[in-house]
C-alpha cells in the first residue's frame, strides 16, 4: 500500500511529530510506501511531493515546523492562480483527485484545522478520496476532541512570557498588556491566564467593559500592588462593539486578520488610569519552538493512530484525542468550532481566584 500526508493551515509545534510518527508506523509496521505533498493543499493540486521513510524523519520529534510545508491559503475550492497575466481564484478539486490517481496512493492524511478538515471532508464526500483527518491548532477550538496538539506548547510559551512580564511590570508600576493568539475563542489567554496568575483576562466570549478593566487595576493599586497584567485575546471585543481587525488588501475576498486590540486596550486603560502601560503581542512566537512533553506525546500517539484508521478503512474520520484513549471520530464532527463557555467550572474558579474577566 501507498499513503501520502499533508500538513495545511498554520504552522503549529508538533507537526513533525505526527509526520515522524505515522511514517515510521507506515513505514516500518505495516511496510507501506510514503509520500508527503509539499506545502499544504498547494503540494497536493500541483503534485509536489517527497518520498518519507523512517531516515527522513529521523530527529523531527522535538523539531517545530514541518519538514514538508504548510499553507493556509491554497483551498482546491477556491485556489489562487496567474492565468494570462490575471489572478483568479477558482476550484481545482478534479487536480487533487488526478495528483491522488498518479501517486497510486490508497488513503491519506491530513493534519489540519477547523479549515483544513472542513477541505478534507469535502474531499472525501463530494471526490471520493480515502482520507483520515488529524486535529492541529494551538487555538485548540475543534470539537470532538479533548485537545489539539500545539495547544499545550503554545499555553506554556505564553505562560514563560508573562511570568517574564511580571517581573518588568513590578519594577515600573506599569500596566501591562498581552495579546496572544486564539482566534474568536479565548482558549490560550484561558489557559495560560490561570497558569501564569494574570490579574486581568479577555477573552472573545466574554465582551470586556473597560471601566470594569480599570476598577481591578484601581483595587489592585489600593491594596499596595501598583502592577497589574492584562491577558488579552486577539479576538476580544468590547461590550456593544465588534472585534479590532487587520484588513488584507490583497486579498479578493475581503478577507480580514485579527489582531491590535493590545494596543487599543493599552490606550484606553493610559487614559482612565493614568498609569503607564505597554503592550507586549507574542505573535507567532506561540507557534515557533520545539513541542512540550505532553504535545509530543499526543502527537506521537495521533500519527500511529492515523495510520491504524487507514489499515482499518475507517475513511472519512479525524483521530482525536478522548482521554486517555485515542479514538476516531467523523469529519463532520471535527469542523465545529469549539468556544469557552462563560459558565465553565475554570471561569468560576478563576474568578474565585481574584481573577477578572473585564466584564
Amino acid at each position: 500500500m501507498k499513503i501520502g500526508i499533508l500538513t495545511g493551515g498554520g504552522d503549529c509545534p508538533g507537526l513533525n511529530a505526527v509526520i515522524r510518527s505515522a511514517v515510521r508506523t507506515a513505514t516500518d509496521h505495516y511496510k507501506w510506501e510514503v509520500v508527503g505533498f509539499l506545502n499544504g493543499y498547494k503540494g497536493l493540486v500541483e503534485n509536489k511531493t517527497r518520498p518519507l521513510d523512517s531516515r527522513a524523519v529521523s530527529g523531527l520529534l522535538a523539531r517545530g515546523g514541518t519538514m514538508i510545508g504548510t499553507s493556509n491559503v491554497d483551498n482546491p475550492y477556491a485556489f489562487k492562480e496567474i492565468i494570462n497575466g490575471s489572478r483568479v481564484t477558482h476550484d481545482v478539486s478534479d487536480r487533487v483527485v488526478k495528483t491522488y490517481e498518479a501517486n497510486g496512493l490508497d488513503g491519506l492524511i491530513i493534519i489540519g484545522g477547523d479549515g483544513t478538515l472542513a477541505t478534507a471532508l469535502k474531499l472525501y464526500k463530494e471526490k471520493g478520496l480515502n482520507i483520515v483527518g488529524v486535529p492541529k491548532t494551538i487555538d485548540n477550538d475543534l470539537s470532538a476532541t479533548d485537545y489539539t496538539f500545539g495547544f499545550d506548547t503554545a499555553v506554556n510559551i505564553v505562560t514563560e512570557a508573562v511570568d517574564r512580564i511580571k517581573t518588568t511590570a513590578e519594577s515600573h508600576d506599569r500596566a501591562m498588556v498581552v495579546e496572544v493568539m486564539g482566534r474568536d475563542t479565548g482558549w490560550i489567554a484561558l489557559h495560560s491566564g490561570l497558569a501564569s496568575g494574570a490579574h486581568i483576562i479577555v477573552i472573545p466570549e466574554i465582551p470586556y467593559d473597560i471601566e470594569k478593566i480599570a476598577e481591578k487595576i484601581y483595587e489592585r493599586k489600593s491594596k499596595g500592588k501598583h502592577f497589574s497584567v492584562v491577558l488579552v485575546s486577539e479576538g476580544a471585543k468590547p461590550l456593544g462593539g465588534n472585534i479590532t481587525v487587520k484588513r488584507l488588501v490583497d486579498d479578493p475576498s475581503n478577507a480580514v486578520r485579527l489582531g491590535g486590540v493590545g494596543n487599543v486596550l493599552a490606550d484606553q486603560i493610559e487614559a482612565l488610569t493614568k498609569i503607564e502601560t505597554r503592550v507586549v503581542t507574542l505573535g507567532h512566537v506561540q507557534r515557533g519552538g520545539k513541542p512540550s512533553a505532553f504535545d509530543r506525546i499526543l502527537c506521537t500517539r495521533l500519527g500511529v493512530e492515523a495510520v491504524n484508521m487507514v489499515a482499518n478503512k475507517e475513511f472519512g474520520k479525524m483521530a482525536c484525542l478522548k482521554t486517555p484513549f485515542i479514538k476516531s471520530v467523523p469529519l463532520e464532527e471535527s469542523a465545529h468550532n469549539r468556544k469557552v463557555d462563560p459558565s465553565d467550572q475554570m471561569i468560576g474558579e478563576a474568578r474565585a481566584s481574584g481573577i477578572s474577566f473585564g466584564d
